[in-house]
């Protein structure tokens, strides 16, 4: 009889998060809800446990290496393994300078590190500790963002965009060092969701956003790795 699949999202008390930790667990997926917000996080994996879904809570603060030193050891412990990782935790760093601090020229050199720490430095250690848990068989998905896009660099929002980018260059070579193995590793553009950080004039709903992600996390044995995708379908990097 084959596993149940265990799958870990981060960042998932809300919003895209949430939702993928709700399409996975109908999918009979064994979730593990993390967030830094302890209440909010167990209160939104209580939710979903009260539908009939099989998703647990864990503590996670990704800036913290105890924290992810937990979170991987407690895997290893209660299942043995892991077979999805979506690292979804990220931030919009803004500059304290206002409107003016999202240019090149006068964003403040603690934001752009603030998004890279949590956007890209944050997925690199999560990865280093739970891939070798997937015996060479899982799916990661980096949830990106299309302004991360070199094809499409604009100006403005500059340690965001820095993030994002150097985040898909973690995509891609996690994906080369995984070469002959069974683990696909894809970077993910949900697109412009009406979430907090998306606000309300996004024209996605969340549930939009999350079907992509699920789609890179539930990828067939013959499915893509090192790719940059949009609702199922390669994007430029």
């Amino acid at each position: 009889m084959p596993h149940q699949r265990v799958a870990v999202v981060t960042g998932a008390y809300r919003g895209l998060g949430l939702e993928t930790c709700r399409q996975l667990a109908e999918k009979g997926y064994s979730v593990i809800l993390t967030a830094r917000r302890i209440q909010e996080g167990q209160s939104a994996a209580d939710s979903l446990r009260e539908q009939g879904l099989d998703v647990s809570f864990h503590a996670l603060d990704v800036l913290d290496e105890d924290s992810i030193q937990a979170l991987a050891a407690d895997v290893q412990r209660d299942h043995g393994r892991l077979d999805v990782l979506v690292n979804n935790a990220g931030i919009f760093p803004r500059s304290a300078q206002g409107s003016d601090g999202d240019s090149i020229f006068n964003v403040h050199i603690d934001s752009v590190r603030q998004g890279l720490e949590t956007n890209t430095l944050a997925v690199l250690r999560l990865c280093q500790l739970m891939i070798p848990m997937m015996k060479g068989e899982g799916r990661v998905v980096n949830v990106s963002s299309g302004m991360g896009q070199l094809s499409e660099m604009n100006g403005g929002c500059t340690g965001y965009r820095l993030s994002k980018t150097a985040l898909n260059a973690l995509t891609r070579i996690f994906a080369d060092e995984l070469k002959g193995s069974s683990v696909k590793v894809n970077s993910v553009c949900p697109g412009w969701v009406r979430t907090d950080m998306g606000g309300p004039g996004a024209p996605l709903e969340v549930s939009e956003g999350a079907r992509g992600i699920v789609w890179a996390a539930t990828l067939p044995p013959d499915g893509p790795s090192g790719g940059f995708f949009r609702n199922g379908e390669p994007i430029p990097w």
